[in-house]
């Protein structure tokens, strides 16, 4: 168990050497995989989650953000559906519980993102 957690250790280590220079697809896919090898790592969901919101944000649907795939709601969602899950993920990205710079860059777009199907 202990060489699981070493790998998965190492695995987290190049995710956020990734995430560094801004390769966030290749970010998610290694800390999914160290997710894969020990669950209980620490910091790998917010790892994750600041992955998704950056892959979200790079995925245009029609030349524009796609708003809904940042905050991670169905597009039929409701307003306080969108809004609780605004303050999920402002929670889960606050910089105090990963890398700054990341998780300032996904703060920003989660919260344009909600200004944006909340307007």
């Amino acid at each position: 168990m202990e060489c699981n957690k070493e790998e998965a250790l190492k695995a987290r280590d190049i995710a956020a050497k990734k995430m560094e220079s801004k390769d966030f697809v290749g970010a998610k896919r290694i800390a999914l995989k160290a997710q894969r090898i020990f669950p209980e790592l620490e910091n790998i969901s917010q790892m994750l989650t600041v992955c998704e919101v950056h892959c979200a944000a790079e995925a245009k649907m029609n030349g524009l953000l796609d708003f809904y795939g940042v905050l991670q709601v169905d597009v039929m969602a409701d307003e306080a559906t969108t809004k609780k899950q605004f303050r999920k993920l402002a929670f889960s990205l606050h910089p105090d519980k990963n890398a700054p710079t990341a998780c300032i860059l996904a703060t920003r777009s989660a919260s344009s993102s909600q200004d944006g199907v909340l307007s």
